[in-house]
C-alpha cells in the first residue's frame, strides 16, 4: 500500500470523507452497502460518494458485492471493502512474551507468533526479535505478494505491497508521539530508547510505538463500536481539508494530529460481538452477560460521547482509557499509569520505586494464590477510576485475568457495586466486563496503530 501495483495510494487515503467511506464499507461487511446509503450516512452528495467509491475501487480497496432491490428504478449495486487490499503487523512486547500478528484491513488475523522474551535482555536481542517474528509473518502471509527476489532477510516487509507497517505495543510509561521509551517499571535500561526510529531503520517500514493498555482499549474501540459515524463529511469533496493529523506531515498517514471524526458511532448503535477473537471461550462474566456479549455495549460506551477503561493485568498492571470514541493519552502521552496510584501509604515497595501502589499490592496476592483479594484490590483502583472520571464501562483484560475471569469480573463487580450503594442514585454501578478481545488484543490493537487512521477511527501516530 505504498504505491505499488495492487496497493493503494494512501496520500488519497488521508481524506476525512474517503475515511468515513472506508469505515461504513467496513462496518458493513461482506453484505456490502450501496451508494445511496453511503451518501444518506455521510452526508455527501451522491456525485461525491461516486467519485470516491470509483478510486476505491480503482486502488483495489473496493469491489462490488452484487444487486440490492430498490423502492423504485433498477436494483442498487452495492459495494464492499476488499479485505486483503491492506495489512498491518501488529507486536506486543510484554515483560516475559512477545506475541505478533498480522492483520487485514478487516481486523481479521491472518498469521500469528508467539515466543518467550526477556525484555531485560537489551534493545539489541529485543529488536531482532521483533524483526524475526514480522518476517515470518510476512512470509506466510503475504509472501504469494512479494517478488521471489525480494524473498531475502531484511527485504520482505518493504516489498510486500499491502503492508502498512508494524505497530508496537509495550508497557510504559513512553513517549507515544516520538515513539522513544522512558524508564519502563522494571527496566530502566530502556529510559530513552528511540524504539520506532531503531525499528523503522531495521525494517523498513513505517513503526507506530504505544502502550500495551492504550493499543488494547484502541483495538476495542474500533473493533467494538460499529454502526453510524457519530460525524458528517466535510464538505461534498474529497479533498484533504477534512483529514486527520499525522506524524511528520503526513508521512505514512498514521500521524498523532486530531482524529478524524473519532472512534465512534450514535451511542447506542454498535453491531455488538467482537472480531471473531474468541474471548467468549475464557469464562463466564457477572450479571449474565458473557465475554462474547460484550461487544454491545463497548459500542455504547466506546461511541462518540461514551467512555471506557480497560484495565489490564497480566505482568504487570495499567489501563487504557476511552472517551468519546478515542483514546485520551494525556498532554505528554503518558495516561492510563493506573498501576502506580498509591492505595496505602507505607505499604509494600513497588518496582517502580513507590510503596503501596495498586500493582503491588494485586501482584502480591496474585502470587500468593489469594485471587478474591487481588480482585478486591483491583475494584478498589477501578472504583477510583470511576469517581474521578464518571465512566460508562469497565473492561478487563491481560493474561492474569483471562485465567479466572470469573473471579475478577464478580470480585471487581462488588467493589463497585459497594460505591454505587454508598453513594445512591438511580444510575446503578458502572457495568465490569471480560474485554472480548482476549489474550491477544493487545497484539491485534497494536496493529489498529497503522489500520485505524486510514479509517478515521484513531490517530494511530
Amino acid at each position: 500500500m505504498r504505491g505499488a501495483a495492487g496497493g493503494a495510494n494512501l496520500l488519497a487515503l488521508r481524506s476525512h470523507n474517503t475515511a468515513l467511506v472506508l469505515d461504513l464499507l467496513r462496518t458493513a461487511g461482506g453484505a456490502g452497502i450501496s451508494r445511496l446509503e453511503l451518501a444518506e450516512r455521510t452526508g455527501l452528495t451522491p456525485q461525491a460518494v461516486s467519485k470516491i467509491t470509483a478510486r476505491l475501487r480503482g486502488e483495489g480497496l473496493a469491489a462490488e458485492a452484487g444487486r440490492r432491490a430498490s423502492t423504485g428504478g433498477k436494483p442498487r449495486t452495492v459495494l464492499r471493502l476488499v479485505p486483503g487490499a491492506g495489512h498491518a503487523l501488529g507486536v506486543h512486547l510484554d515483560r516475559d512474551e512477545l506475541r505478533a500478528v498480522l492483520v487485514d484491513l478487516d481486523g481479521t488475523v491472518v498469521a500469528e507468533r508467539r515466543a518467550p522474551l526477556d525484555l531485560g535482555a537489551g534493545a539489541e536481542t529485543v529488536l531482532e526479535m521483533v524483526a524475526r517474528a514480522a518476517e515470518e509473518l510476512a512470509a506466510e502471509g503475504l509472501g504469494h505478494l512479494v517478488a521471489e527476489g525480494a524473498r531475502v532477510p531484511g527485504a520482505a516487509l518493504a516489498a510486500a505491497p499491502t503492508l502498512l507497517g508494524l505497530g508496537v505495543a509495550l508497557p510504559g510509561p513512553l513517549d507515544h508521539v516520538r515513539g522513544v521509551l522512558h524508564r519502563i517499571t522494571g527496566f530502566p535500561g530502556w529510559d530513552g530508547y528511540p524504539l520506532r526510529e531503531a525499528l523503522e531503520r531495521r525494517l523498513g517500514v513505517p513503526v507506530v510505538v504505544d502502550k500495551d493498555t492504550n493499543a488494547a482499549a484502541l483495538g476495542l474501540a474500533v473493533g467494538g463500536a460499529g454502526g453510524e459515524r457519530g460525524s458528517g463529511a466535510v464538505g461534498e469533496a474529497s479533498g484533504a481539508g477534512g483529514e486527520g493529523g499525522s506524524r511528520a506531515g503526513a508521512e505514512w498517514g498514521s500521524g498523532a494530529g486530531v482524529e478524524a471524526g473519532g472512534a465512534g458511532g450514535r451511542r447506542g448503535s454498535g453491531a455488538g460481538g467482537e472480531r471473531g477473537s474468541g474471548a467468549g471461550g475464557e469464562g463466564g462474566s457477572r450479571a449474565g452477560v458473557e465475554a462474547g456479549g460484550a461487544g454491545a455495549e463497548v459500542a455504547r460506551a466506546g461511541a462518540r460521547g461514551g467512555s471506557f477503561a480497560y484495565l489490564h493485568l497480566g505482568t504487570g498492571l495499567g489501563a487504557g482509557l476511552v472517551f468519546g470514541g478515542g483514546v485520551h493519552r494525556g498532554a505528554r502521552t503518558g495516561a492510563g499509569e493506573f498501576g502506580h496510584q498509591v492505595v496505602q501509604l507505607d505499604g509494600p515497595p513497588c518496582t517502580c520505586g513507590a510503596r503501596g501502589c495498586i500493582e503491588a499490592l494485586c501482584l502480591a496476592a496474585v502470587a500468593r494464590g489469594d485471587l478474591a483479594e487481588a480482585a478486591r484490590v483491583l475494584g478498589t483502583g477501578a472504583a477510583n477510576l470511576a469517581g474521578l472520571l464518571d465512566i460508562d464501562l469497565v473492561l478487563l483484560g491481560g493474561r492474569t485475568v483471562a485465567a479466572a475471569p470469573e473471579a475478577f469480573v464478580h470480585g471487581v463487580g462488588a467493589v463497585l457495586d459497594a460505591r454505587a450503594r454508598r453513594e445512591g442514585g438511580h444510575d446503578g454501578p458502572v457495568p465490569v466486563r471480560l474485554a472480548p478481545a482476549g489474550t491477544r488484543g493487545v497484539a491485534e490493537g497494536a496493529a489498529q496503530l497503522l489500520l485505524a487512521p486510514l479509517f478515521g477511527r484513531g490517530d494511530g501516530g
